[in-house]
Formats: structure tokens, sequence, C-alpha cells
């Protein structure tokens, strides 16, 4: 466990001030995470609702949980009573139900609208015309009960630099210009263990760091 305790230290003294650190915690062990917190990270992340919503219930109140998964409607009722932000909002029902939800237990879930600005298949997200209609319209304004505070992006999973500074790069110079009609912008999450420095130097505001803290995944098949 003291490798957490040094990963964090090392990550955290080369981060600048003002970029946030995600731990990502999926598949960790509660003990793993208290460590973490004992060593000062108070922001984790999951990926998957209710394990972080059993991780919640057994955790210090004190953290603040991000959901960084691909989101299913169905199960956002679930952490609606606790969650700080939700990273990957794709789609305007998604947030209609986060607010549907969030008014339940009169809280404002801060939300993040995921930009997909990867070139697999497999990578969620709206295009930047799709956020600049969302953020734009009409009908966002009778959501009283979420807050877009900024926008996500997971670049390629690709060992070609050129290319994910490209990806970080084209989603950086669209958040500048969305915050210019949009000034309460202020977060944008970008970059992950592999990549996350190349994010930073290319604008990012928030990284999602997990291996990098924790070691491996322990994935269950």
């Amino acid at each position: 466990m003291l490798e957490i305790k040094h990963h964090l230290k090392s990550i955290k003294e080369a981060l600048p001030k003002e970029v946030v650190l995600v731990a990502v915690s999926k598949t960790k062990p509660l003990a793993a995470i208290q460590e973490a917190y004992n060593a000062g990270q108070r922001v984790f992340g999951e990926n998957k609702i209710q394990e972080m919503a059993s991780k919640y219930d057994a955790l210090p109140k004190d953290i603040e949980w991000h959901m960084i998964g691909h989101l299913q409607r169905n199960k956002v009722k679930y952490m609606a009573h606790f969650v700080n932000l939700i990273h990957g909002v794709d789609s305007f029902k998604t947030l209609k139900e986060i607010d549907k939800q969030a008014k339940k237990h009169d809280r404002v879930i801060n939300c993040l609208l995921q930009a997909r600005i990867a070139t697999e298949d497999t990578k969620f997200g709206l295009t930047f015309a799709d956020i600049s209609s969302i953020i734009s319209s009409e009908e966002i304004t009778a959501l009283k009960n979420i807050c877009i505070v900024g926008l996500m992006g997971m670049a390629t999973f690709t060992e070609n630099q050129q290319q994910l500074k490209e990806e970080f790069s084209a989603l950086k110079t669209f958040f500048d210009q969305l915050k210019t009609q949009h000034p309460k912008l202020n977060t944008l999450s970008m970059g992950m263990s592999g990549d996350y420095q190349l994010a930073i130097k290319n604008g990012s505001t928030m990284v999602r760091v997990g291996s990098a803290i924790f070691g491996a995944r322990n994935y269950i098949t």
C-alpha cells in the first residue's frame, strides 16, 4: 500500500496547481482507496454506479465522487444523492434524467458534456456541433438541477503522440470558443494514466489517473 502514497506524491508534485487529479479507483478495494485518502487524495472516479455507491456508503463522506464511465440512465437514481461530477454525459435525454433525479434530493449536479475526439468506433461522445446545440438550447434552461461546467474527451488509444496532441488540441480550441459564449464553463477533463501529461500541455484542467496510482486493474472475468 505504501506504493499508492508514493505514486500519488510524485504525480501531484508534477501537476500544475490548477489541474485537478481524479484518482480512478474502479475495481480497487476499499483499503486501496482509504490509503489514497490517508495520503490526502479526496477526488475519486468510478465507472460503475453501483460500485461507486457501495464505496460511498463505506468510505469517508468528504470524498468527492466522480462518475467517469458511460452512463446508463436507469441507474442515475443510485448516485443522485451524492455524486459530485458526472463526466460522460452524451445526450440531452441523459441530462433530463440527471435533472429529474437530482431534483428528488434537492441538489444541483455538475455535469461535463462528453465530446467525441477519438477515431475509434468504440468511444462514446457528442460532436462539437451537438454540444453547441445542446448548451445553447432553450430546453437546457428548464433543467434547474443540473449545471454544465465543462467538457470531457477521451483520446484514441494509440502511441502516436502527434495524433493525441491533435485530438487534445482540437477539444481545447473548441472549449475556448464555447467559453466565450458560456463563461461559466471552467473544466476540461482530458488525459488518463498513459497520456495525461500531454493532455495538460494541451490545456486539460482535470486528469483521470488510475493505474499510475493504484497499479494494474483487477478485472473480474
